[in-house]
Formats: structure tokens, sequence, C-alpha cells
């Protein structure tokens, strides 16, 4: 696009920020996105065009599934040659889900798609929803010789700018709400906006964005804890259809090394089901074999996550299985990089 002002187009899926208080009953109710500037005059400052689109019928973040990322790939779709950038307004409980699952279904993106949401509504006193929305929009718009500075999918919350699938939800009642253990901060706002260029994502701008709309969620997470039994993993392994799971495991990927456990394994993987080693702590990444008590899973073709987060990993895991790989191919797909996901 050759215009001077960018043009960014918001998408609201649902979640807080997209809340306003009715003084009368005291209830929140969805806001009505094209009334944005009157609400929140100062965006007529930003150096952009503002438009907006909306689910049609608005969720809560708790009941965000595969098919609503669908449904955002399609938008994104449809308005990608009209837009040199794009804020997607969500509910704060699944965010990192999403963000991380639509940074793997476009391939190849060029544009910034910055997720963002607020823990108080747009319309309360205290609220961070201006905030997060103005610098969104601000960050959205950046640009150099008319070509996009962020080019990838990422989250900005409470003045910091993360890559998407690196983020993970760390607190229920704090405006700094999210946290990228493994990753650095993409930007900061404070009195200037500071842009950390040396991490941010390089795609090639002469391939074609393609827009991947097949997810299979024939998937598991189990997180290991001491004592879990071999009933209650042999039930989730036995569950119809499983094609994929991902095992969040102890420290740099450890697990029991008692025979049953390695065994249900095993059959599984013969049986095909992809298996996934995260580990369960914040920071930090799964080394498979640093520690016998790892070692027994590299031997048996358990997939490394590496410093991938549960969140990365999982839409991830959605991602690949949906694109039909050949059996002997997943386990290297999966443990290169894509979109940054993985140091």
């Amino acid at each position: 696009m050759t215009n001077a002002r960018p043009n960014i187009l918001l998408l609201y899926t649902g979640g807080t920020i997209g809340m306003v208080k009715d003084f009368k009953t005291g209830a929140l109710r969805a806001f009505d996105f094209k009334n944005l500037l009157e609400k929140i005059p100062e965006l007529n400052l930003l150096d952009c065009n503002i438009n907006s689109v909306s689910f049609e019928d608005p969720i809560d973040s708790s009941n965000m599934n595969p098919e609503y990322w669908v449904q955002i790939t399609e938008l994104l779709e449809a308005h990608y040659n009209q837009f040199d950038g794009f804020v997607v307004l969500h509910g704060s409980d699944t965010m990192s889900y999403t963000a991380s699952a639509i940074s793997f279904m476009l391939e190849n993106n060029t544009k910034p798609i910055v997720f963002t949401g607020s823990q108080l509504p747009i319309g309360h006193l205290r609220t961070d929803a201006k905030e997060n929305l103005i610098t969104s929009i601000q960050i959205a718009s950046l640009q150099h010789n008319n070509i996009p500075i962020i080019k990838e999918v990422c989250l900005y919350f409470e003045y910091k700018l993360y890559r998407a699938n690196r983020t993970t939800k760390i607190n229920a009642e704090h405006f700094e709400a999210f946290a990228s253990f493994n990753y650095p901060d993409l930007a900061e706002s404070g009195v200037h906006l500071k842009v950390n260029h040396d991490y941010l994502l390089k795609p090639n701008l002469k391939e074609k964005v393609q827009f991947h709309k097949h997810l299979d969620k024939n998937v598991a997470l189990i997180k290991l804890y001491p004592g879990i039994s071999e009933h209650v993993l042999q039930s989730i392994f036995e569950t119809p259809h499983l094609r994929g799971v991902i095992l969040e495991t102890y420290g740099a990927g450890n697990c029991t090394t008692e025979s049953w456990f390695v065994e249900l394994l095993e059959k599984a993987i013969i049986k095909g089901i992809h298996i996934v080693n995260v580990t369960q702590c914040s920071g930090g990444s799964v080394i498979m074999g640093h520690y016998e008590t790892s070692s027994q899973l590299r031997s048996i073709g358990v997939i490394s996550g590496k410093d991938m987060t549960t969140e990365a990993a999982i839409s991830k895991l959605m991602y690949l299985l949906g694109q039909k790989i050949a059996t002997e191919d997943f386990k290297t797909i999966f443990e290169t990089s894509l979109r940054g996901e993985i140091s």
C-alpha cells in the first residue's frame, strides 16, 4: 500500500476489553466498536485509519476453540490485502492459545497481527483497556518506507509486546497478566516506544502468505505428577481417534523410569500417536538425555518440545496434524522452529 496513513483493522472476538458497564443496572454488555472514537477520542491522535469488524456473537475467551481460530483466520484472510496491520481483541484467559495458533495458521505472514485485551472493561474508571488498545494500534501502524516494522503475530499487554507463541498468562488479577519466559520482549512502551529490532521475526517478503484452516483436535494434554497411575494414563491413550499428546514433564524433560510408564508411551508411539515432551516449569527447556530420567523417552521416539510453551506446543500439534504430514517426517518438523516458537 502507498497510503501515508496505515490502515488498521480491529477484530473484536469478545472478552473484557469490549465490555462497558450499564451504570443503571451494573451489568456488563458488549461494546459497539463502530463508536470507538467517541469512547476513546485519543485514537484520533494516532497517525492511521482505523476500521473494525466483530464476531457476530462475541464470546468469552473461556469458550474459545479451534473453530473460532479458523473464523479469525478467515477474517484475516478476507481483509489481509486491504489493511497494513491488525489488532485482535480477545479475552485474556485463552489469548496465548489463540495467538499461538494464529501464528502457525498464517504461513509467510509479513504484517503485524497484535493480540490484546484487558483485565478491566473499557468503561471502567481504572481500566487498562485504553492503554493496551491505543498502544497496540500504534504498534500495528509502525512502518519504515511503507513496510510494517513488526511482521509477526504478537501479544501486547501492560507496556510490553511479546512474540505471541512465546507467551503464557501468569496472573488473573494484576495488569501484568502475561510473561514470555524464554524469549525477550519485542518492544516496551514507556515515555518512548522502544522496539527491540534484533528480536523481531524477519520473514521473506517475497513469499506469498498462506492461510491454513485445517486443525486436528484429537490431542490430549497430560501433566505428570508424583503418583500418576497407569490406569489414568492408559485411559487417555485409549481415547478413540487420539493422534497426539503433549506430555508436561518435570524440569528439563524428566519423568518416572518405571517400566509400565515407558512401555505405555512406546506402545502409543508404535500405534502412531505423536508424543511431545514439554517442561511444566514456567521457563527453561526440555533437554532429553541430559538426565537418565529422560534418556528413555528419547530412545523410544518422544518428540522434544525444547523451550516451547504448552500453549504453542498444543496449537502447533493441532496445526501439524491438520497438515497431514508423513509420520516419518513429523518429529523433525515439530522440533524445527516454524514461527520463532523455539530458540
